[in-house]
């Protein structure tokens, strides 16, 4: 994939009880082996609310052994690392050490080389005006090169320089585009605030507070420690079998999309932050204020570091909006979503990403729809492939 971005298709379903007739198949399971069915080699679901947790799983997790998907696996988490660190971000407003509508450049002078003023709010937003993606040569622009360039460290300033030598997409504040690289000089924001390196305070202010055992930031290390779900992609047409790229350096994606977690850590992190018990309720709001992603009708809207989706265009009148946040690299698609409240929540993880099919893709969000809501409009599958669309 060429750009770690939101694929709005990959969340599944919450917990809506304890249990379900014998006679009829959980309406959950069925939305995974759907998904498998579509074109998805293996997908997990973890649900949560106050009657309990369910988990569930289909097709194959290890195309070796045959072996089913791990419910527990850690993956890497792509884009929902976004939310991780604009949550560092807030907390640091919170502490009364930046101010949301003050310039970058008050804290990171010489960063970045635009005379216009970007804002730290802008950046968390996506208002920026920053390129939508990296400098070419952190990207892929081949599918072999997704194999071969498993080991490249790229600096994180570096990165930020060589983005940015590209002009700005629109003034800032003027339009939205997704940009990985501002999220990247946000985490730079973090260590530079704070003297400490970004996977420290991620462990001290977020992952060590809520017993997030399984998040942290690799860096470069690039080992998915054990257990681990593999991450796949057909890399080479066939008859070359997928290729796991479970082992990957992925510090390109520094503050973007470079967290290692896991459903059941994905999913008590928004129930907290979500639930007020991150941030102050004035910064919670804030994160949730939300502008429009072009071109969606108001399906889908951005806040700070948040994002959210209005089910009614699928579901019909009546059907809740969900928060959360989506994830995309190499070999794996990330989506955990909740209620307004963080009370009931699910994540999913899928393989393969980058060489998905539209109708892969498009199970998969149908299938996080299936929890909050039944698909009943017609045209579901078409509208949630245009979802699917706008967001790749």
């Amino acid at each position: 994939m060429r750009r770690l971005v939101v694929s709005a298709a990959c969340a599944v379903l919450v917990l809506a009880g304890t249990g379900s007739a014998a006679a009829e198949p959980d309406p959950r399971q069925a939305a995974l082996d759907a998904a498998v069915r579509a074109g998805n080699v293996g997908t997990i679901a973890v649900a949560a609310d106050p009657a309990g947790r369910w988990r569930g799983r289909a097709g194959v997790g290890d195309v070796t052994t045959g072996a089913k998907p791990d419910t527990g696996g850690r993956f890497r988490i792509g884009s929902v690392s976004k939310t991780f660190t604009a949550t560092l971000v807030l907390k640091l407003a919170a502490k009364g050490r930046l101010g949301l509508d003050e310039p970058i450049s008050k804290y990171l002078p010489g960063l970045l080389p635009y005379p216009e003023p970007i804002t730290v709010r802008q950046l968390l937003q996506h208002t920026s005006g920053l390129p939508r993606d990296l400098a070419p040569q952190y990207t892929w622009t081949t599918l072999p090169e997704l194999d071969t360039e498993r080991f490249v460290h790229f600096g994180e300033v570096e990165a930020i320089h060589d983005s940015t030598g590209q002009p700005l997409l629109f003034p800032p504040g003027t339009g939205w585009s997704y940009s990985n690289t501002g999220y990247n000089v946000l985490a730079l924001l973090v260590e530079k605030l704070t003297g400490r390196r970004f996977e420290q305070v991620l462990a001290d202010w977020i992952t060590g507070p809520l017993h997030l055992a399984e998040t942290f930031l690799p860096r470069d290390f690039p080992l998915v420690p054990d257990p681990a779900l593999h991450g796949y992609e057909q890399l080479y047409p066939a008859p070359h079998a997928l290729t796991d790229v479970t082992v990957y350096n992925l510090s390109r994606y520094f503050g973007a999309g470079n967290i290692i977690s896991s459903a059941t850590d994905l999913n008590r992190f928004f129930h907290a932050l979500l639930g007020g018990e991150v941030l102050p309720a004035g910064l919670l709001a804030q994160m949730k204020t939300t502008v429009p992603w072009p071109g969606q009708g108001g399906v889908l809207s951005y806040g700070l570091g948040l994002m959210r989706i209005s089910l009614a265009a699928i579901c019909g009148p009546g059907a809740p909006d969900v928060w959360g946040h989506g994830g995309d690299v190499p070999g794996y698609s990330t989506w955990s979503m909740s209620d307004e409240t963080g009370t009931r929540r699910i994540t999913v993880e899928s393989t393969p990403d980058v060489t998905a099919t539209p109708a892969a893709s498009s199970a998969r969000l149908l299938a996080m729809v299936t929890e909050f809501c039944a698909p009943a409009l017609p045209g579901a599958q078409a509208r949630a492939a245009q979802v699917q669309a706008a967001l790749h």
